[in-house]
């Protein structure tokens, strides 16, 4: 199955053009999804996709996880100056192929529960079960996972730094979901989060309805065993992934792919 995945698939100057029209074809097809669904894009140049591409194999590997296949990841920069997210297509020997980057919100400092987003490689698998947000309001008046229905990524419970009182480590449940799309959203490209990764909401559909990250519960879903989180129209796109990776950059000023917010 992998060989015919990887024979549909051609590479030129470098970079993977798929030759079928749906989304759920390649990568060629995703990235322009991509570019026509997702309303908060930024535009990385060429150096910089290829930086965070390398960035995504250089973690695969040293996670031990390999990569001799094609899969879909997404890559976080949590670096306050950059504060990014960067869909790539890896593996099956050919260059990281960046689908598309956006801006994210990552762990803000200086309030109680509040912890920095721990880096790492982490998997989303059936072993913590996604869910929907309510979209009910609390105290602050905040939907804290978006409108209702937005999917939240479950990442599953992980050590990371706390970012209040005396800090040291503490452990934190680390989701991936969207956000007050009334009030917090604009304020994406800035750390503003308890610790989770804060996405926008058209890219929590898109990655939602072609399972982009949904490998786990596909193959699930496949042996007869689907979970009720995974939407009724979805259009799963091949080489679907499980990893969300986590960076730091190390930038000491935004670059100029990453407006200021």
């Amino acid at each position: 199955m992998h060989i015919l995945r990887t024979a549909c698939r051609i590479v030129i100057s470098g970079l993977l053009a798929a030759a079928l029209g749906t989304a759920g074809a390649g990568p060629s097809a995703l990235s322009e999804a991509y570019r026509e669904q997702i309303d908060r894009r930024l535009r990385v140049p060429a150096e910089s996709a290829e930086h965070y591409g390398g960035l995504a194999v250089a973690a695969l590997v040293q996670a031990g996880i390999p990569i001799l296949v094609p899969q879909y990841v997404a890559l976080v920069d949590r670096n306050p100056h950059v504060q990014a997210i960067f869909l790539f297509w890896v593996g099956g020997g050919f260059p990281p192929v960046l689908i598309g980057a956006s801006p994210v919100s990552t762990g803000r400092g200086g309030e109680f529960d509040h912890f920095e987003t721990p880096l790492g490689v982490f998997e989303h698998s059936l072993a913590n079960p996604d869910f929907r947000a309510e979209g009910t309001l609390n105290e602050h008046g905040i939907r804290g996972y978006g409108a209702k229905g937005m999917r939240v990524f479950d990442l599953g419970w992980q050590e990371a730094t706390r970012l209040w009182g005396a800090g040291g480590r503490g452990t934190m449940r680390l989701q991936m979901h969207a956000t007050d799309p009334d009030r917090l959203e604009q304020r994406l490209g800035s750390v503003q989060s308890k610790g989770c990764i804060r996405i926008p909401a058209s890219l929590n559909r898109l990655l939602d309805h072609y399972g982009v990250l949904d490998d786990d519960y596909l193959a699930a879903a496949a042996d007869g065993m689907p979970n009720w989180v995974l939407p009724m129209n979805q259009a799963p796109v091949h080489d679907a992934g499980r990893y969300v990776i986590v960076v730091d950059s190390g930038a000491s000023e935004r670059p100029a792919w990453s407006p200021p917010r």
